[in-house]
């Protein structure tokens, strides 16, 4: 169920046996100059909708603007402090578990979000307000996203931009792929903006000019439809494992009494 389409009485209804909300968390930044500010957001969306249909799981509004000053040179990108963007998300945990939802799945598809969502769910865990999880759908079937493309990228890659060719793909400037692969960076790896063992890089353009990097003439709209298809099942699977999980089971752990330790 999409919370926002039924009115309060249908929510109630369904409310009254649900525990579980997926919550789809995305960004509103650049992704070069071939895909919309949108994608992170739009990924996010698309996957929660269909994995909450399939499970039959409650799902809530999308949250659209994330983590991202790392983008902020680009035109466009919109970015909220992570403090701001913690208490936030926390607030809005702490509502679903006064609806009775104490079990959350952020399906998440922003990097800059990762840590701040994991924060989160310590949080909400630590105060027993809820399970909360953060799911990044392209490291739920990595071994896929390296079959299906040689020069990857983490950020406006392939991988991205076929999924926005499968989910929107009116959104994507196809005629500006080569542009993209050839003003980024193509390859991307453990030594790429680093001295000596350190990470030297801020942001996105200290490493490529159009801040993107792969090659993203890979991307096809069916390799997105089997990305779409496989990060989903994931998610679907993560849904019903979950949902079968006893509340007590998700909380910490007591903490260790030395007393009990065999001598």
């Amino acid at each position: 169920m999409y919370l926002a389409d039924v009115a309060w009485p249908e929510a109630g209804e369904r409310l009254d046996d649900a525990s579980l909300a997926l919550v789809p968390v995305g960004s509103t930044e650049q992704h070069g100059p071939h895909l919309p500010l949108a994608t992170d957001h739009v990924i996010a969306q698309g996957l929660a909708h269909e994995a909450a249909s399939r499970a039959d799981v409650v799902c809530t509004p999308t949250v659209k603007i994330g983590v991202s000053p790392h983008h902020q040179q680009f035109p466009g990108t919109l970015s909220v402090d992570p403090p701001a963007f913690r208490d936030y998300m926390e607030s809005l945990v702490e509502s679903l578990a006064y609806q009775g939802l104490d079990r959350v799945v952020f399906v998440n598809a922003h990097g800059g979000n990762v840590d701040h969502l994991r924060e989160v769910g310590r949080r909400v865990r630590e105060d027993r307000t809820a399970y909360a999880i953060e799911w990044m759908w392209d490291e739920s079937i990595p071994d896929l996203v390296d079959d299906l493309f040689e020069h990857n990228g983490p950020h406006g890659g392939p991988k991205e931009t076929a999924m926005v060719m499968h989910l929107a793909e009116r959104l994507v400037h196809e005629d500006r792929l080569a542009e993209a692969r050839d003003g980024g960076v193509l390859d991307f790896d453990r030594t790429t903006g680093r001295q000596f063992g350190a990470r030297t890089f801020y942001d996105a353009i200290d490493n490529s000019e159009n801040g993107v990097f792969g090659d993203q003439t890979d991307a096809t709209p069916e390799k997105g439809e089997e990305l779409f298809e496989a990060a989903t099942e994931q998610l679907v699977a993560l849904c019903e494992w979950l949902a079968d999980q006893p509340f007590e089971s998700l909380m910490p752990k007591d903490r260790v009494d030395v007393t009990d330790r065999e001598t």
